[in-house]
């Protein structure tokens, strides 16, 4: 059952605007209601938030930094509010008009992140790593390749102060920067890295260089939280990161950008969305970057790169892209999300088939090393309880 926004509010004796951001979240679930101006809340949802609340801390006492009742954590990273993303109260939209992932890393790490990133004394071994004559074909799996194999030569990488954490998050992400285009890394900004070995021009580097800012962190997405709980048992940033791209890869998350290349490529070549989209939903499929339950009147990622394509002298190459997108929109009732935004970079720019992922993967290295750095701050282990739903005991 569905209830207004008010009777939500009154049974949880809040203001109207947090719910907002329970929604954000996770444990609010919101639907359009008659006025499209207003969301209506399901009743289910508001009950079991009042009982988690009723047996949850007692007022005045500081919260934990794990809530053991639901899996929400404590951060200061990034807040989703209000269809908005902000990185530390920066909206992330208005950082991606001029800043680079770089400038983003000082941002989320703190404690004098260095511009750009650096390799440092791991360059000899990640170019052995790239110039191996059986490297992986697929970035995803380089990417593994790399992070394994110089793990094994970085002892710095063992120290989990916080400073020393951020010198290791340097490397990381420029070595995953090497693994995605198996070119060896330079002195130049990530983004620029990333083009030179996709031989792009400045404009379609800009276009890179705005997804890799939109994609640096999403609160606390299934990777990001792998990242903390592995962080959160003393484990090593290369195995939090590590764990975080096998959670990436599933196609549930970073790897739904698999599908999205599929999708579009096939619209491409069919010129039948409509046949297309009836298919897939006639067999029971998902279509694939379309929709976001954290942005129910699209995702403003999604929108921004749009944008950023259409008044970029690739707009004329994106129109046929765009036009499916909104045909796919029509059909399904749903707008496009950050995956569909990093296939469509990803194909009007030609680059090589899996690089929305590979940027996706790279930009979100940033957010990971983040909230490793904040989940090695407090000291404790992530141990949430299950609830037993099987054969009591006899």
């Amino acid at each position: 059952m569905l209830i207004s926004a008010r009777d939500a509010a009154d049974r949880l004796g809040v203001k109207p605007a947090t719910l907002y951001a329970y929604v954000s979240r996770g444990l609010l679930r919101s639907a359009p209601g008659p006025d499209s101006r207003e969301r209506r809340y399901y009743a289910d949802d508001v009950e079991r938030l009042k009982r988690r609340r009723r047996a949850g801390v007692r007022a005045g006492t500081p919260p934990k930094p794990f809530d053991k009742l639901a899996p929400v954590l404590d951060t200061s990273l990034s807040l989703i509010e209000n269809h908005r993303l902000y990185y530390r109260g920066r909206d992330a939209t208005v950082l991606a008009a001029t800043a680079d992932l770089e400038s983003v890393a000082r941002l989320m790490w703190g404690l004098g992140a260095s511009e750009p990133f650096e390799i440092g004394m791991l360059r000899p071994e990640l170019r052995r790593l790239l110039a191996a004559p059986r490297l992986p074909a697929n970035a995803m799996d380089r990417a593994r390749l790399v992070l394994v194999r110089l793990g094994m030569h970085d002892v710095g990488g063992l120290d989990i102060s916080a400073q020393a954490v951020v010198r290791t998050g340097s490397r990381l992400v420029t070595a995953l920067a090497a693994a995605v285009t198996a070119a060896m890394a330079n002195p130049a900004p990530v983004h620029r890295q990333l083009a030179h070995a996709w031989g792009l021009d400045d404009q379609a580097a800009d276009l890179v260089r705005r997804c890799l800012v939109l994609t640096a962190d999403h609160e606390l997405n299934a990777s990001t939280y792998v990242a903390r709980c592995i962080a959160s048992t003393g484990a090593s940033p290369y195995a939090a990161t590590l764990g975080s791209l096998g959670a990436l890869s599933g196609p549930r998350h970073g790897g739904e950008t698999s599908g999205v290349e599929a999708l579009l490529r096939e619209a491409l070549r069919s010129g039948d969305v409509h046949g297309n989209i009836a298919d897939r939903l006639q067999r029971g499929e998902r279509v694939p970057g379309f929709g976001h339950p954290l942005y129910p009147d699209g995702d403003p990622r999604a929108a921004h790169i749009i944008a950023a394509m259409r008044a970029s002298r690739y707009a004329r190459h994106s129109e046929v892209a765009l036009g499916i997108a909104r045909h796919i929109a029509e059909l399904i009732g749903r707008q496009p999300n950050v995956d569909f935004a990093l296939v469509l970079v990803s194909v009007v720019l030609k680059l090589p088939p899996g690089s929305g992922l590979g940027m996706f993967l790279v930009g979100r290295s940033v957010g990971w090393i983040a909230h490793i750095i904040e989940q090695y701050a407090t000291g404790t282990i992530i141990r949430p309880r299950a609830r037993y739903v099987g054969a009591l005991p006899v």
